[in-house]
């Protein structure tokens, strides 16, 4: 499974929009997000859709990103993430 290119990006324009409003995230570089200085997210392609690896832990958590439904459940796991992560 292959990072995600930009246009496969660019059909998840919606879904980056809201992730870059956690204020806890940097997008180093177009879909690859940062939590101070460790990977915390980033996409695939692949022809089965597309899917987010998400950190959880020390391991990355894959999640797909193809309805609205996957897209919610992955921006209430970041939400979730960040929130426990301020709690600290």
């Amino acid at each position: 499974m292959k990072h995600a290119g930009p246009q496969a990006l660019g059909a998840l324009a919606d879904l980056l929009e809201q992730i870059r409003q956690f204020a806890d995230l940097r997008e180093r570089t177009q879909g690859a997000f940062y939590r101070k200085s460790s990977a915390f997210l980033h996409f695939h392609e692949d022809p089965a859709g597309f899917f987010a690896d998400l950190k959880i832990g020390d391991d990355f958590e894959r999640f797909p990103v193809n309805t609205p439904a996957e897209k919610r459940s992955l921006l209430r796991h970041i939400a979730q993430l960040t929130r426990d992560e301020r709690r600290r």
